[in-house]
Formats: structure tokens, C-alpha cells, sequence
């Protein structure tokens, strides 16, 4: 499978680029557009690459100062039909269903680590969700917002963060998770406060046993399990793009159904179930990070095997260089 680049090099860097790439047989399909660039001006690069290979052409290439003088753009390739893409990928060493673009995983964090309003009222709705699904004793509906909830990209923009040394991605991740459940879980708990008003959240309601959603706020050996075996496949999904994988993840880990219920106990003042749900909250939280910073480390040692190292401009904040 071959991912496509596309470069605006000033002129004067066109030369070094272009004796980088040309021979470079893990590539094909480079061609130059001499001066077509406006802003930045410049010359019009674009090659297809192994998935394999792009880490070590995105690494030569950023060595060159493109990204600090022109542009660099990484597009997937839904299909490359002809056969010099089987010999490019027979050039580039590894398989390119195990390799990781690490440009676009830290992009993708970086996004992921930033307050949007989409992100709080997903995050909203699902704590809410979680919350009437608390009060129903109904699996149905943690499910549902177990789906719902955003939290898990952050959660790898945390492991992103910590595995590359980006100590501002990680704080910014981090302060997300904390502002956003805050935000939640603290709305969640006002229209619980209206609903008991009217009588639709009672103590009882909330502090009654449930044979289906209990859970919920009873942590113990195999949350932990579960939140360590999410978070690996979560960030192997996201790293390796198996978007397919990341619906088994998110109806895996209980972070938002907690969410939900330690909402409900601050409205009706239930101790034990205030400790039990964010007790259950920050194991799934850390057992995710955990999990995720060790195979993101393990993803690391393996693919520089095969020329899969991420450049030193992946590894400090931006600000910071």
C-alpha cells in the first residue's frame, strides 16, 4: 500500500530533494512541477511512497528543512492498480498493514488534544446517556454511550504525548480529559438535581441493586484488564488506521458509563457509589495510558528495524525548537 506526498519546496531546496528521493526505490511516481506554488513560493513535488518507507522519506525530508520552509502533505491511497506499486513495496522492508506513519499519528493527537465544542457536547451527551441508562438498569444504553463518548482519542494523544516526550501535547490531552469530564459530569449532576425535583432521580433509584449496569461503579481486577487490553488495541487501531478495530474498544472500557454514574451519586449524595465511580473512572483511564504508552514504545523498537524511526522533529513541542 503506498501513501502520497505532496511537497511545495522552495527553489533552492528543490535540487537537495529531488537527489534524496530520485533513486530511492521504495518510491515511485515523482514528478516536478517547476514554479507552480504560490504561497509558499516554489516547485510542486509529489511521489507516492511505501507505507513502509514514509517514515524514513518524511525524516530525510524534514532534515532538509521542507516542513520549516514549505509544505508537506501525506494523503492515504485507496488503491495503487499497476505494478511498479508491487515493487515498491517489495523494495521497502516490513509489511504495510504493521507499519505506522508516526507524522500522522502525532497530527492526529496534537488534534485530538484540543478543547472543541464538538468534543464537550458529545462527551455530554454520552455522560447523560450513561446517566439515564444508570437510572433504567439498562445495558443497552451504556453501550450506546460507551460509543458515543470522544474520550478515547485524547487518552492516545496522552500515551502520543508521553511516548515522544511532547510534555505540552500531554498536558494539553490531559487537561482536556480533566475540563471536559469536569464540565460533564457537572452538568449531568444539575439536570439530575432538576430531575429529582420532579421526581424522576430518587436516592433509591440511583443506590438500588443492578443486575445490569451495576458494574459500573464497582471496580476491581478485571476493569483494570479490560482498560489495559482497550487501550492496547485502541492505539494499534488508531497507529495502524483499523478504524474497523475501534467500535470494540470504545463498548470496552467504562470511563463515560462512570462518568455518568458518579453524576447521578453527587446529585442524590451516595458516598460509597461517589468513590466506586471515580474509582473506576481513573483505573480505566490508567490502565488505558498505560497500556498505550507500551506499545506505542514496542511499535517504536520494532519498526526502526525496517527504517520506521520518527525524525527529531516529532520529539519536542513545536514552541519549544
Amino acid at each position: 500500500m503506498l501513501v502520497h506526498l505532496r511537497l511545495t519546496v522552495p527553489p533552492d531546496l528543490s535540487g537537495a530533494v529531488l537527489k534524496a528521493l530520485e533513486n530511492d526505490p521504495r518510491l515511485t511516481n515523482l514528478a516536478v512541477l517547476r514554479g507552480v506554488s504560490v504561497r509558499p513560493p516554489g516547485d510542486l513535488i509529489e511521489l507516492d511512497v511505501a507505507r513502509e518507507a514514509a517514515n524514513s522519506v518524511l525524516s530525510t525530508l524534514a532534515d532538509l528543512g521542507v516542513g520549516k520552509r514549505g509544505g508537506i502533505i501525506v494523503s492515504p491511497v485507496g488503491a495503487n492498480p499497476f505494478d511498479a506499486a508491487a515493487e515498491v513495496d517489495k523494495a521497502a522492508h516490513g509489511d504495510p498493514d504493521d507499519a505506522v506513519v508516526w507524522d500522522v499519528v502525532v497530527e492526529r493527537a496534537v488534534a485530538a488534544s484540543k478543547s472543541t465544542w464538538s468534543f464537550h457536547l458529545f462527551l455530554t451527551i454520552a455522560v447523560t446517556l450513561a446517566a439515564i441508562a444508570v437510572i433504567t438498569d439498562s445495558a443497552i444504553l451504556v453501550v450506546g454511550a460507551m460509543v458515543v463518548g470522544p474520550e478515547f482519542a485524547t487518552v492516545a494523544a496522552v500515551c502520543v504525548g508521553l511516548v515522544f516526550l511532547r510534555w505540552r501535547l500531554t498536558w494539553d490531552a490531559v487537561r482536556l480529559l480533566l475540563f471536559g469530564f469536569g464540565c460533564a459530569i457537572a452538568i449531568v449532576t444539575v439536570l439530575a438535581l432538576i430531575g429529582r425535583i420532579f421526581g424522576l432521580v430518587t436516592f433509591e433509584a440511583v443506590t438500588r441493586p443492578r443486575p445490569f449496569t451495576g458494574f459500573v461503579w464497582h471496580p476491581d481486577i478485571w476493569s483494570l484488564l479490560v482498560a489495559i487490553l482497550a487501550g492496547a488495541a485502541g492505539v494499534m487501531a488508531l497507529s495502524t488506521e483499523k478504524a474497523q478495530a475501534m467500535v470494540g474498544v470504545f463498548i470496552s472500557v467504562t470511563t463515560v458509563p462512570a462518568a455518568g454514574n458518579l453524576a447521578l451519586a453527587l446529585a442524590v449524595w451516595s458516598g460509597r457509589e461517589i468513590t466506586g465511580s471515580l474509582a473506576q473512572l481513573g483505573i480505566n483511564v490508567l490502565g488505558m495510558v498505560t497500556a498505550g504508552v507500551v506499545v506505542l514504545a514496542l511499535q517504536r523498537v520494532y519498526l526502526a528495524r525496517f527504517g520506521g524511526t520518527p525524525g527529531r522533529h516529532l520529539h519536542a513541542d513545536p514552541e519549544v525548537e
